[in-house]
């Protein structure tokens, strides 16, 4: 039998063999450039093709990409060599939680996993940011994609943090210049 890990690492990776990755990285992390510490360590989580984590690695960074695809990496890996951005890269199931931190910085764009919520404020360093968005269930009214089992609820992203370590430095939900209904964090850590 296939467990679930096994099968979206082969989803992944047959589908960064077929169509690559996107290389822009989300307008989020350009919206929130001000907010970011100057330097640090920042963890891009389900990071793909490293679009995300690139971005902060030009900007100092010292970044781990993690992801459940090796092909995703690898994409990363070469894009990051060809930019002379050092980065690491770390085949990671997020089913099994949160790599270990401390992180000044954590990205999660485009990935939900309620789960590890918990996770992010553990391995953050005090005074990190959480950088989190996800699209809503209102996004559905203009995209058939993401599918509702990867949509937050509306005001559902508040919550998952409430009885964290976490304050909200940031939050909106709304549509995006890039035509998504996102939930969209910065969180730091006291």
């Amino acid at each position: 039998m296939v467990d679930v890990s096994t099968r979206d690492r082969d989803k992944w990776n047959a589908r960064y063999a077929d169509r690559g990755a996107p290389e822009t990285p989300s307008t989020f992390l350009a919206d929130c450039a001000e907010l970011l510490p100057a330097r640090g360590r920042a963890l891009d989580v389900a990071a793909g093709g490293g679009r995300h984590g690139l971005w902060l690695a030009r900007r100092g960074f010292d970044v781990t990409l993690a992801d459940v695809a090796e092909r995703g990496l690898a994409i990363a890996k070469e894009r990051a060599d060809a930019a002379g951005c050092p980065v690491r890269t770390l085949v990671h199931d997020f089913d099994d939680g949160v790599p270990a931190g401390p992180w000044d910085v954590i990205a999660s764009l485009h990935f939900l996993n309620r789960s590890l919520f918990a996770g992010f404020a553990s391995a953050l360093a005090p005074g990190g940011l959480l950088l989190f968005a996800q699209p809503t269930v209102v996004n559905l009214e203009r995209h058939e994609k993401p599918p509702r089992a990867f949509l937050l609820e509306r005001a559902e992203l508040p919550e998952l943090i409430a009885e964290l370590p976490l304050e909200v430095v940031r939050y909106t939900e709304e549509w995006t210049r890039d035509d998504r209904h996102e939930a969209r964090l910065v969180a730091r850590k006291g």
